[in-house]
């Protein structure tokens, strides 16, 4: 029995391979959700006008990792403070979200979030979202850090983000 999770924290090539070389997780599918545009493409969301957030679709097993720790990774490999923002990419689907699969889902990440602003004194504005409609991003999305580990912006923003996973997070990672 696995359960999902649909995560929006920036760029999706920034966090799929974070949540691939996670214990427990059996599937990460770059994505969209969130907006009014059926079945969007990449360029289309680009244009800021669809209302759909780029977001990963992961399928984990909650008797190996649960979602409370699902959270606790997302929060870790994005910054939860800024609106609409992730370093350099910019523009309202690459917001924070955290889509809500259900009623239990939201109580586990709004008492994350209070936890995470009391430790941090920082407004944590990601979004608690419904469980909306999940849009598979086209193939050439699909495991681009690791068909692409030389790129320019691999190499510049998602290599840290994993580096700083795999140590802050050793004993997560998938064997």
């Amino acid at each position: 029995m696995t359960e999902i999770a649909i995560l929006g924290g920036g760029c999706f090539w920034c966090i799929e391979p974070v949540f691939k070389a996670m214990r427990g997780v059996a599937d990460v599918t770059p994505g969209y959700s969130g907006g009014h545009v059926d079945d969007p493409s990449y360029e289309q969301v680009c244009t800021k006008t669809t209302g759909h957030i780029e977001v990963v679709r992961v399928e984990f097993d909650p008797q190996v990792v649960d979602y409370e720790t699902v959270l606790r990774v997302f929060f870790a490999v994005h910054d939860p403070t800024t609106p609409d923002r992730q370093g350099a990419d910019v523009g309202p689907q690459y917001a924070s979200a955290i889509f809500c699969q259900s009623p239990a889902q939201r109580s586990v990440a709004e008492s994350l979030i209070a936890e995470l602003q009391a430790e941090t004194g920082q407004a944590i504005v990601t979004r608690l979202l419904g469980a909306e409609k999940f849009w598979p991003a086209e193939d050439y999305h699909h495991d681009y850090f690791a068909r692409n580990p030389y790129q320019g912006y691999c190499q510049a923003v998602i290599s840290p983000k994993l580096a700083k996973f795999r140590q802050r997070y050793a004993h997560l990672l998938a064997q």
